[in-house]
């Protein structure tokens, strides 16, 4: 059984209510979806092919508590949900970084499950997979990055929509660079929206530096 991986490194988290916290990261190569503003477009391609052993072998040498499975899009790939299971059995507290738009019905129940619902703004909206959400446990998170207002206009329609609230934490995360994470702020509080403001952490204290 064998997984084509772009990068396994140990960083920061910076996203969800674990931001900040030392994280392993399995970043697997390929992805469905092209979205407008994808900084880790350097996965689409490439990679290297690895066996269950040689992955779970390379995450243990950091000795970590949280692992991060992240993309490209890991559940393109089948193998993706032996993996998942196979770390929860090794004892990490597992993640998983979907674009929700395949689907998470199979993920072992014990995997925190972090869904990005797609916004219009993405060019990938139309993708969405909305089936997942009888799938959202309270341990999981619902992520919209947002570009514009029009996006977070949507985002909250969506939410209040499938009262998404009732179901998850809801993430709400400002597009790097092309909308004020102070803005996002102003519009979370007029509204009195139940969501967490997110700013991804690692951007600010790595830029775009692969492997951080």
């Amino acid at each position: 059984m064998n997984l084509r991986i772009t990068e396994i490194f140990y960083s920061l988290q910076g996203e969800t209510r674990t931001a900040g916290l030392p994280t392993v990261f399995v970043r697997f190569t390929g992805c469905p979806l092209r979205c407008q503003y994808c900084d880790t477009a350097y996965a689409f391609q490439g990679g290297q092919s690895l066996s269950l052993p040689d992955i779970l072998a390379q995450v243990s040498n950091y000795r970590p508590r949280y692992v991060t499975v992240t993309g490209g899009e890991p559940l393109a790939q089948k193998n993706c949900l032996a993996l998942l299971t196979a770390l929860c059995d090794a004892g990490y507290e597992v993640s998983l970084e979907t674009s929700g738009a395949l689907d998470i019905s199979a993920v072992d129940p014990r995997v925190s499950k972090v869904v990005d619902i797609k916004t219009p703004a993405s060019d990938e909206s139309d993708k969405n997979l909305y089936s997942n959400i009888e799938h959202i446990t309270a341990r999981d998170h619902i992520k919209f990055v947002l570009c514009d207002r029009e996006d977070y206009l949507w985002a909250k329609d969506i939410m209040l929509r499938y009262n998404l609230p009732a179901r998850c934490e809801i993430l709400f995360s400002p597009s790097h660079q092309q909308i004020s994470a102070t803005l996002l702020a102003d519009w979370i509080l007029q509204d009195r929206l139940p969501v967490r403001l997110q700013i991804q952490l690692h951007k600010y204290l790595w830029g775009n530096t692969p492997g951080k």
